[in-house]
C-alpha cells in the first residue's frame, strides 16, 4: 500500500516568506530606532533636574547599526565626548562615594516589553 500527500498553498506560502524577509531589515530597524528613541528619552528625564547636572541629559544618545543583514542593533547611552557624558557610569551605579542615579536600566526596562511587542506585531503584519 503506497501512501500520497497533497500539499497545497506552499506557493503561496512561499510568496509570503520571500516578501517578509526582504521587507525585515528595513521595518526592523524602524522598530528597533522608535524602542531606542523612547529610552533615550525616558532616560533624559529620568535624570533631568539634578542641579549639578546640567549637561548630562543631553549627552544621551544613541546609535543605530545592522550587524547583518536580518539584525538592527542600537548602542543606547551617555557619549562620552559630552560635556558630563564621562559621568554616566558611576551615575547609573554609583561608586564608594556616590549614591546610583539609575536612569538608563529602568528607561530600558521599561521600554524592553513595547518593543518585544512591536517587533511580534512586526512578525505577524508580515506574514500575514
Amino acid at each position: 500500500m503506497s501512501a500520497s500527500v497533497r500539499v497545497t498553498g506552499l506557493d503561496e506560502l512561499q510568496a509570503v516568506l520571500k516578501r517578509a524577509a526582504a521587507e525585515v531589515p528595513d521595518r526592523g530597524e524602524k522598530v528597533v530606532s522608535k524602542g531606542a528613541l523612547a529610552v533615550k528619552n525616558d532616560a533624559r528625564d529620568l535624570i533631568t533636574g539634578y542641579a549639578h547636572l546640567p549637561h548630562y541629559p543631553k549627552s544621551i544618545g544613541y546609535d543605530l547599526d545592522r550587524e547583518d543583514v536580518m539584525t538592527s542593533v542600537a548602542t543606547i547611552g551617555p557619549d562620552k565626548e559630552s560635556r558630563q557624558g564621562p559621568l554616566g557610569g558611576i551615575l547609573e551605579f554609583g561608586s564608594v562615594n556616590n549614591q546610583p542615579l539609575p536612569h538608563l536600566n529602568p528607561a530600558l526596562d521599561f521600554e524592553e516589553p513595547k518593543l518585544a511587542d512591536a517587533a511580534g506585531d512586526l512578525g505577524v503584519e508580515l506574514l500575514t
